[in-house]
């Protein structure tokens, strides 16, 4: 016979054993219910505690759009379309926070409006039934919660609660100016009418009803003041991202109001298109304000030269030139008008040069468009030079001067510089040289000039002037004229696709159906943890199924809990289920016996691990059970440490095993008579000092061997085999033994020594008895009417002394017959 203990590899036991340890984890349901229930309490609690956040978004179009009334030839507008901002600018400066300080101060975003909720004070913008209307140029209290009380339509009251210990502070809204205030009243109030100013230390402003408002008595609000900086760095989250592949950007905000969100989105698009545009027509503005500077003296001094003419005529009656002096009159007009024009480029190449040597920032650079300048790369390099500064000036908003974008940009500037100086030397010498030809031209016209009358070159000359002033005047206001409908038709970059509206969006926080499936989750894992933990961790032994798993040693049977206060569970109650399973073991034992033993006295042998395992228990009721079923037997206490089976069946412990081993009494002064019929007991008497010595003498063998005559069953109640040695030592004598465990509280780890003997083959005829056994769903899946036996169930009814425990429906039913 093979006794090593194998595992067995067979896929239906391993089947078995999950469905086992299913039915261990549906077995604590309850705990699931429980758990899952507070999981889902608390997912309900976070869902209506929590703020809810709402998501808008706006979409806008980032696309160049060129003036169709102007082209690259029109002088006014060869440049006047300035830079199309790229998606990327356009993103970066929606998040500046110079940007969100326009939109906050223009919403007037640094007021904040509050009232009561149920568990915090709400955001109630745009939704309370009055404005606060700041009186400009004030100071007013910073970080401070005032409180308005609606007494009827027409009053109010103000109120607000201060603390010593707090540094108050005061801000100027108009230049973001601050100053300390203090205050030695605790608590502030005062009645005033709407549309009242509010004139306070602390407070200068009016209440102003929104869309005449009604029904306002008992209603109470709050609102606080911020400071703009304050306010911009919690907008600093807005996301403008660019749709990849076009020029669109989303812009989206998410907080806890939505008239607030949809507002700033669609004032900060405002801002940003009202920004991009002046940027945009920068060059044609700052052209229009150097042709209106000029426009004005031109026309000062052509009204003044027009009252000399005047005033000359009539002093000295002469109204018109002489044939001649008409001739030289209108050839020196057009060298006038020509020196003028070529004495005006080289002013502005002077000038132009002059500002692009002293200057870095390159975006007010002075405009050409009013100078009729024959090389067109002068104006395309202006324009080039101007849009690279406008680049450079917002990139350098953006990242570092080290950043290889800035650098390349500052590169391309400052070659676009060099150029430009270079085409303005050389176009100015050009320049020079045509205008000294124009003088030499005139000079000659002037030797024929001198020959007229004095009165007549006098006269000739005032009208020169006046020509040429009066030619300048028009081409001014022509330019004028030109730059007004260029600023006028400008478009902005900047083009709405989508505005941000509330169309009853709902909330994107707290995700609800989120929240409540991580309630399940949890409420569904943390059990489960906890049991696996629990079983992961529990080292006693709960089914024969696990002894089956930790031991080759084979399991005889179960024996349920006593449910009597004495040891003798079989005489007291014989058609318990308890008696029943001591029957059940009675019939087993008997397989174990070899056939030379069949038909003589039988030596069974009752230990276990440690002591409160049942086995005395056992072994009262062992040796009950056959002499109740007619065989002669004899219970011996060989546990001389801890003797108690004299208590039981109320007899004298006084002599026992150990008197008969010192050699005081012999077998027959021993031997005690009980109550039960066919059973005799002999207790282990006085506690002796030396209980191992006492036990492998030469009186044991005499003991066993005198009682072997006399009896059909010897019942070894011993010492527990994993504390003492003692029961090693009776093994010899035993025909079978049995090794008592104790459901819920043997430790597994018990079984290590017995195991170890079982498979060296030192101990042979062992078995298993499972102690104080309760059969339950989580342990088998399995349940029955008594929870006793080893193979009975449900249908040990009529084997049991009292009825079977009813479920609590069961007894109300019958309460309500009866």
């Amino acid at each position: 016979m093979d006794n090593k203990f194998k595992f067995i590899d067979n896929p239906s036991e391993q089947i078995s054993n999950i469905k086992d340890y299913l039915f261990r984890i549906l077995a604590n349901w309850k705990w699931f219910v429980l758990t899952i229930a507070i999981a889902f309490a608390i997912a309900y609690y976070v869902n209506i505690s929590t703020q809810k956040i709402y998501g808008l978004s706006t979409t806008i179009a980032v696309n160049e759009k060129q003036n169709p009334l102007f082209s690259s030839g029109t002088n006014i507008a060869f440049n006047w379309g300035g830079v199309s901002d790229r998606v990327e600018s356009i993103r970066k400066a929606l998040t500046s926070r110079s940007h969100n300080e326009k939109v906050i101060s223009r919403l007037n975003f640094y007021v904040d409006y509050l009232k009561d909720g149920r568990f915090r004070r709400e955001d109630t913008y745009g939704e309370t039934p009055f404005t606060i209307k700041l009186q400009p140029n004030q100071y007013q209290l910073l970080n401070t919660l005032f409180k308005i009380d609606f007494i009827d339509n027409g009053r109010f009251e103000l109120s607000v609660d201060f603390n010593e210990e707090t540094a108050y502070k005061l801000i100027n809204y108009k230049d973001e100016s601050f100053k300390d205030f203090k205050e030695n009243k605790k608590h502030f109030s005062k009645v005033f009418l709407i549309d009242e100013y509010v004139n306070l230390p602390f407070l200068k402003a009016q209440i102003e009803l929104v869309n005449n408002a009604t029904d306002l008595k008992g209603q109470s609000f709050y609102f606080q003041l911020k400071s703009i900086n304050q306010v911009a760095g919690q907008y600093r989250n807005v996301r403008a991202n660019g749709l990849t592949g076009t020029s669109l950007i989303e812009l989206s905000l998410t907080g806890p109001n939505k008239n607030r969100i949809v507002d700033y989105l669609n004032e900060t698009v405002k801002v940003l298109a009202e920004h991009e545009l002046d940027e945009k027509t920068n060059y044609a503005r700052s052209t229009k304000e150097f042709i209106d500077a000029q426009f004005r003296n031109t026309s000062d001094s052509l009204k003044l030269i027009e009252d000399k003419i005047g005033k000359f005529k009539q002093e000295n009656s002469i109204y018109q030139l002489s044939a001649e002096g008409g001739e030289i009159y209108s050839q020196t007009v057009s060298l006038d008008k020509m020196q003028e024009q070529l004495g005006d480029r080289i002013a502005y190449f002077n000038n132009l040069e002059n500002y692009i040597k002293t200057h870095t920032n390159f975006i007010n650079i002075p405009a050409p468009a009013i100078i009729n300048i024959e090389d067109g790369s002068i104006s395309g390099m202006v324009g080039k030079l101007t849009e690279l500064s406008i680049k450079k000036e917002k990139l350098s908003k953006e990242v570092t001067a080290n950043h290889p974008s800035l650098i390349a940009i500052n590169q391309e500037v400052e070659t676009t510089r060099k150029v430009l100086l270079e085409n303005l030397s050389s176009l100015r010498n050009q320049t020079k040289i045509t205008l000294d030809n124009s003088k030499n031209r005139l000079k000659t016209y002037n030797y024929e000039l001198d020959k007229l009358p004095k009165k007549e070159q006098k006269l000739l000359n005032y009208q020169r002037k006046y020509s040429l002033t009066e030619s300048n005047y028009v081409f001014l206001m022509q330019k004028r004229y030109e730059a007004d409908i260029a600023i006028a038709a400008s478009v902005s970059d900047i083009s709405v696709l989508d505005t941000a509206k509330d169309t009853g969006q709902g909330s994107i926080l707290p995700r609800t159906q989120f929240n409540y499936m991580i309630a399940l989750l949890l409420g569904t894992i943390l059990p489960l943890f906890v049991i696996i933990a629990k079983e992961v961790l529990d080292t006693r032994i709960h089914s024969t199924e696990d002894i089956e798993k930790i031991s080759p040693i084979p399991v005889l049977g179960v024996v349920g809990n006593k449910g009597t206060e004495s040891n003798l569970a079989v005489f007291t109650k014989p058609k318990s289920g308890v008696a029943e399973s001591f029957r059940a073991l009675r019939s087993n034992i008997q397989f174990l016996f070899t056939r030379s033993t069949k038909d003589k006295c039988k030596t069974i042998m009752v230990t276990s691990s440690v002591s409160g395992e049942g086995k005395t228990f056992v072994s009262i009721n062992m040796a009950t059970v056959f002499a109740l079923g007619g065989k002669k037997t004899i219970l011996v206490g060989l546990d001389l440490r801890k003797p108690k089976i004299f208590d039981d069946f109320d007899v004298s412990n006084e002599k026992g095993v150990v008197n008969y081993f010192i050699g005081e009494e012999n077998i027959e002064a021993i031997i005690q008579k009980t109550k039960i019929t066919n059973l005799d007991v002999i207790v282990a008497g006085p506690v002796p000092p030396n209980p191992s010595e006492l036990l492998i003498g030469t009186a044991t063998d005499e003991l066993i061997n005198s009682l072997k005559e006399n009896y059909d069953y010897i019942i070894l109640d011993t010492p527990p085999i994993g504390l003492v040695s003692d029961a090693v030592e009776l093994l010899k004598y035993a025909d079978s033994t049995l090794y008592i465990v104790r459901q819920n509280y043997s430790q597994k780890g018990m079984l290590k020594m017995i195991n170890e003997k079982y498979i060296k083959e030192e101990i042979s005829n062992i078995s298993i008895v499972l102690n104080d056994f309760t059969m339950k769903l989580s342990y088998g899946g399995y349940s029955n009417g008594y929870g006793y036996g080893y193979g009975y169930g449900k249908y040990a009814n009529g084997y049991v002394g009292e009825e079977a425990p009813k479920s609590l429906l069961k007894k109300i039913f019958k309460r309500k017959k009866g």
